[in-house]
């Protein structure tokens, strides 16, 4: 029991930051545009955030300082502010658009007012990060977002054709729209590598108070997290591409995946997965909210989380109160909660080289991380995936023009 505790923070890190809102809406839409063709684009974000959490992780239980003090250090503060801006703006779309999925999936459990569940649910996040200590927090969210593995059981229940699925994690061109299809490619590994991820699981490991020692932790937590997360991330898309395609039925609303469910469990299976999504989409929210704050605490060296208690970290707590609250007046504006998602994921994109450079170099630097500085191995997944991210951040802006957001 206590080893399947001690990776509860890969389990919340991916069920509520790589399977959240707009990880959800992107494989649902992939699927039902491009059937089982984006697998691929699936597994280059899962090796991306693998690469790249796992160093975080190993910066944070060596030198006991989460990412955006490496930013600081590293960049100096011009440039570090540049990357705390853009995180941040990206951060308030993100908690945006999670609080207001958070009240799409009430509304579809409930049948009550849409509006009158954002209030609701802005209050709830608010209470359960004012209350809850950081590891019930892991558990929770993490383990009662599990319930999404109905999409697993769906996405075979389904009876996909097995050999198009196993094509569809080679790469090839799609069919129909070439600018839509490249688009989709860049919002699948964007989703998956979203910078608050990184902020939260490293800022996570300095509030377990990680050491050297816990560096088998890490790993444990990145692959088996994130593992699980891709693999939620492939039944949604397979699933979707199975059910979703062979009828034309357009995919852009939170509740069609849930649809998907139904279509092959009955009403259990629509309760499990909107019963994952509220988990997933919360966990979420209260990751970015968590995330943003950590961020500004690290830039300007305040006291910082939650193992501190709201007293002990003052502006750390007035950090988050206030992210929670600028989201809700985002999405209580009346704007399409799946519009702010699509438009917080790219606009993420873009922002991802002022996130993953910094990483890179604090990995690699021998005198901070003493032998355990990356090796080899590393360092080739790290270029690798820093080339990535650098071709799709320059991508993403055009392609969301050029696709029209994906709808050709």
């Amino acid at each position: 029991m206590k080893a399947v505790f001690s990776i509860a923070l890969g389990i919340l890190a991916a069920i509520g930051g790589f399977v959240d809102i707009g990880d959800i809406i992107f494989n649902v839409a992939a699927g039902a545009t491009f059937g089982y063709q984006l697998l691929w684009a699936v597994v280059v974000g899962v090796g991306g955030i693998i690469t790249y959490a796992e160093m975080c992780g190993r910066v944070a239980a060596v030198s006991e300082k989460a990412v955006f003090d490496a930013v600081r250090e590293r960049l100096g503060f011009s440039t570090g502010l540049v990357a705390l801006v853009a995180g941040e703006l990206v951060n308030l779309l993100t908690i945006a658009a999670e609080i207001g999925g958070v009240a799409i999936v009430l509304q579809l459990l409930s049948g009550l007012p849409y509006r009158a569940l954002l209030v609701l649910a802005v209050v709830a996040l608010g209470l359960i990060l004012w209350l809850m200590p950081f590891d019930w927090i892991e558990r929770v969210f993490g383990y009662l977002g599990l319930a999404l593995l109905v999409f697993v059981v769906a996405a075979i229940k389904l009876h996909p054709d097995w050999s198009e699925v196993a094509h569809g994690f080679v790469p090839s061109p799609g069919t129909g729209s070439g600018w839509v299809y490249a688009y989709f490619v860049v919002g699948l590994v964007g989703a998956a590598m979203i910078p608050y991820e990184v902020y939260f699981y490293s800022s996570g490991a300095v509030e377990e108070r990680w050491t050297p020692k816990d560096l088998g932790t890490n790993r444990a937590n990145v692959f088996v997290g994130y593992s699980l997360g891709g693999l939620l991330s492939f039944a949604l898309m397979i699933s979707a591409g199975a059910l979703l395609l062979p009828q034309g039925i357009d995919a852009q609303l939170l509740g069609t995946g849930a649809l998907v469910a139904q279509s092959a469990l009955g009403q259990i299976g629509l309760i499990l997965a909107l019963v994952g999504m509220l988990f997933a989409v919360s966990g979420a929210a209260i990751d970015s909210g968590f995330a943003g704050a950590y961020s500004i605490a690290q830039f300007f060296g305040w006291e910082w989380g939650k193992y501190r208690h709201n007293a002990g970290a003052p502006r750390f707590t007035f950090a988050w109160i206030v992210m929670l609250l600028l989201g809700f007046l985002i999405v209580v504006t009346g704007v399409d909660p799946v519009l702010v998602t699509e438009i917080s994921v790219i606009f993420s994109v873009v922002a991802l080289p002022l996130t993953y450079i910094p990483i890179l170099l604090v990995a690699n630097d021998r005198a901070y991380m003493r032998s355990y500085a990356n090796g080899v191995v590393a360092n080739i997944f790290g270029v690798f995936y820093l080339v990535v991210v650098l071709v799709i951040a320059v991508a993403a802006i055009p392609l969301l023009l050029l696709s029209n957001m994906g709808q050709g």
